[in-house]
């Protein structure tokens, strides 16, 4: 039997108000997937030519021949068909608000907030699995293209649908919401992210998150993180809204509550309390705040219509990301060290979470804990003071040894007392002979950094030695 196709050219046509051409005797008339990258695109793919840094448009005639079924274009295109619109971004938007209608069974739900989007938005994927035809995004595609784009990636026979929603500015989420209508949200923390973005720091980061609530369904369910500060702000915004609440953390009469969370080995085993009833699993993350995260999936799976006993199941077998909190062990030198990698991306939020992580993860007795750190990027005038604000972090965390790469860590380096000081250097690159120098077997050794500060870098590097 013939697999549906993801659109048709009528299809396509219909959503965007384009006009067809090209489309000769032989031309399929279907397409199988959707792709901007020219360089990853499959055959039976749509090709969007959008405008980054470079034209869309200069890379159709290779989309074409790496077997485009049709590109999406503003003019005319030799090499294969082209639906013509005014506006390709556009044209994206408009078969995003299709396919999400489209698909009629879907129930949906969005991820947002500081710290935690991507690891949760996969965690709730692992259990819209288990119950039935579900759909996400291939990566962390949370911005104006990579919603849309996801939403019209959307089979029309998906029951279940998850989707992140990230933002760097004011009123960048509340279209994106809109596009979703998701049937209910996460949000799963506010603070110290993107605050250079925002002349009144968090307060304003905490009303650009709320935008989520702009394209909740009525009465949709906003789920919220009741240990954090912004708690009574969000939940004020949520009802105002027209949403319903529900809430998580460690605080007394939440729907979700983190009772107990304890390391063993290279797993955290989870005490907690969902609507009052003892439950407890394990997780492959072995940091505190991704059992906090867990309990918001519990809620998210449960708006989706997914019974407990797979929940449970999907937290558990849900694997930690690259970047995210991964343990690895690896041959070095005269033994094994354990590498905790947490190098994605960092604010002051993520960093005092995953040291505190750090703090609790269990060592052998003549081991060390090492922590690698790079610049927290994006935070605006107070920089300096939230980089110095981690040394009483790591002082009450059982480190050993900091090692510190970027001009902003300076300040950390130097708010550190000397016997915790292990090397700085302007770069990530600086910094790793140094690190590989002085690490010995039995280390465990978080790295940890903003993107743009390359701390992957350094735990590629530990990783391949």
């Amino acid at each position: 039997m013939k697999p549906t196709p993801l659109w048709t050219f009528d299809e396509l046509a219909k959503a965007t108000g384009g006009t067809l051409t090209g489309v000769g005797e032989g031309a399929s008339g279907a397409a199988s997937g959707i792709n901007f990258d020219s360089r990853a695109l499959q055959p039976g793919d749509i090709f969007l030519a959008l405008k980054g840094v470079r034209d869309g448009h200069d890379f159709v005639a290779q989309a074409f021949q790496s077997g485009a079924a049709i590109a999406v274009t503003r003019r005319p295109i030799e090499g294969g068909p082209c639906l013509l619109v005014p506006d390709v971004q556009k044209a994206l938007e408009h078969m995003a608000v299709f396919a999400r209608d489209r698909a009629v069974k879907a129930k949906r739900g969005a991820v947002t907030g500081s710290v935690g989007k991507t690891s949760v938005t996969q965690m709730v994927m692992q259990g819209l699995t288990r119950a039935g035809r579900a759909h996400s995004a291939i990566k962390s595609f949370n911005n104006h293209i990579g919603v849309p784009l996801t939403l019209a990636r959307m089979p029309a026979d998906t029951e279940r649908a998850v989707f992140e929603i990230g933002m760097n500015h004011a009123d960048e989420i509340t279209p994106l919401s809109e596009f979703v209508a998701p049937h209910a949200v996460i949000i799963t923390t506010v603070g110290g992210a993107h605050t250079e973005n925002f002349p009144d720091g968090d307060e304003g980061v905490a009303r650009a998150k709320a935008e989520i609530f702009d394209g909740l369904i009525p009465g949709g369910l906003a789920i919220l993180n009741a240990d954090n500060v912004w708690f009574d702000f969000l939940q004020r915004e949520a009802r105002g809204a027209g949403a319903l609440v529900a809430a998580f953390g460690e605080a007394g009469g939440v729907d979700a509550k983190l009772v107990s969370h304890v390391i063993n080995g290279d797993r955290a085993e989870i005490t907690a309390r969902f609507h009052g009833k003892e439950i407890a699993f394990s997780l492959s993350h072995t940091g505190k705040h991704q059992a906090m995260n867990a309990m918001s999936v519990l809620l998210m799976l449960e708006a989706l219509d997914v019974d407990l006993e797979s929940s449970i199941a999907a937290l558990e077998g849900a694997a930690a990301l690259d970047g995210r909190g991964k343990v690895r062990r690896k041959a070095f030198k005269d033994g094994q060290i354990t590498v905790i990698d947490e190098s994605y991306n960092a604010n002051p939020v993520s960093m005092t979470a995953t040291l505190q992580s750090l703090g609790k993860h269990p060592k052998a007795a003549d081991s060390r804990k090492i922590v690698v750190l790079t610049d927290m990027l994006e935070l605006g005038t107070e920089e300096a003071a939230l980089h110095a604000s981690l040394a009483p972090v790591i002082a009450a965390n059982d480190i050993d040894k900091v090692y510190l790469a970027g001009p902003l860590m300076r300040h950390l380096w130097d708010a550190l007392p000397p016997a915790l000081r292990g090397g700085h250097a302007d770069t990530a690159a600086e910094l790793l002979p140094r690190v590989i120098e002085d690490l010995q077997g039995g280390d465990v050794v978080m790295i940890k950094g903003s993107n743009g500060s390359k701390a992957g870098l350094i735990a590629k590097a530990l990783l391949a030695e």
